[in-house]
């Protein structure tokens, strides 16, 4: 399983080989969020990251209209999600959080990225 940003997009695939002859392919190259299977083994392999805003957030309209582009979200929701990037921050794979730092960064808000977030969960919209 794979995570990653191309071309300003966050991508999943999964890879696989045949034990018998040793060719591998790559199944289900796509775009967006993955299917809870591929996320789950993706954090079990990697570790989830922490993503929190460093410093003043210069506008919160910067940062909702980020949310709810990414993980298209109602604006109640999005405003918990800002609340919690604010605070103690939000938990994902490491591809999703560094997508999620690169689009705020392009909008005037600093934030960084930590992996092994700790035991409070993956929390991101679903």
């Amino acid at each position: 399983m794979n995570q990653f940003i191309d071309c300003g997009q966050l991508w999943w695939d999964a890879e696989a080989s045949c034990t018998s002859c040793g060719d591998g392919w790559c199944e289900y190259p796509d775009s967006g969020k993955p299917p809870e299977d591929v996320r789950s083994a993706l954090l079990a392999a990697h570790g989830p990251s922490r993503l929190r805003v460093v410093g003043p957030v210069p506008n919160l309209g910067s940062v909702l209209k980020v949310l709810r582009e990414i993980w298209e979200v109602p604006l109640p929701q999005a405003r918990e999600l800002a609340d919690e990037l604010t605070h103690a921050g939000l938990v994902g794979t490491l591809a999703e959080m560094e997508f999620l730092r690169t689009r705020l960064r392009s909008r005037g808000v600093a934030a960084e990225v930590r992996s092994d977030a700790g035991p409070e969960g993956e929390r991101i919209p679903s």
